[in-house]
């Protein structure tokens, strides 16, 4: 399947947790907090060459629509908060962080208790890829830009097949292309040396 940049990703990476301190963004008991994703580089998904890694630059988010952004268990079915009433966004030093009042519904007063009893420790969240491109050296997915984050969610099991599967599709989407574009950029040197070469022996 080829490469959709407007496609739909999904990233599972940090632990979502309750906070008791003073300084909390909502003035709820049902308060929950945590990084959806940090700008160091982690691992994405493994290969056949080897590891691929994915960074988002701390000016991926500048432009990125978070005007309506929801709060889900798995990415599907009831909404346990949003933008901006119960649900904010922040961009920090660090990444993306999230805080969450999960009072306004039984559900969502349901999944702040499952939170708090340690049954439920991640967080995923769902966004459309802006600008991007692949560090050969590196072996990175480096991330410019960030389109629109659709939601972030409390998840059972983060390091799922399908969002292997997606990572790993959506990240040959972007690595394949450019390693054939540096080929394609190596032969055109390889044709001009020879170039030159026949031109400086005749």
């Amino acid at each position: 399947m080829p490469f959709k940049p407007d496609e739909r990703q999904y990233r599972a990476l940090t632990v979502l947790q309750t906070a008791q301190r003073a300084d909390r963004y909502f003035d709820t008991d049902y308060y929950v907090e945590g990084y959806a994703a940090k700008y160091a580089p982690y691992l994405l998904y493994e290969d056949e060459d080897g590891p691929v890694y994915e960074e988002f630059v701390p000016d991926a988010f500048r432009e990125a629509d978070i005007s309506d952004v929801i709060m889900q268990y798995d990415h599907e079915g009831r909404v346990f908060a949003r933008t901006p009433d119960s649900l904010r966004i922040i961009f920090d030093n660090v990444g993306m962080f999230i805080a969450a009042d999960l009072g306004k519904s039984t559900g969502a007063k349901q999944l702040y208790e499952e939170i708090s009893a340690g049954l439920i420790r991640k967080m995923s969240w769902c966004f459309r890829v802006g600008e991007c491109h692949y560090d050969e050296q590196r072996r990175t997915i480096v991330h410019t830009a960030v389109k629109k984050i659709y939601d972030v969610s409390a998840v059972s099991i983060p390091a799922n097949d399908n969002t292997v599967i997606n990572a790993r599709k959506w990240g040959e989407g972007v690595i394949l292309p450019a390693l054939q574009e540096l080929r394609e950029k190596r032969e055109r040197e390889i044709k001009l040396l020879q170039l030159k070469i026949k031109l400086k022996g005749s």
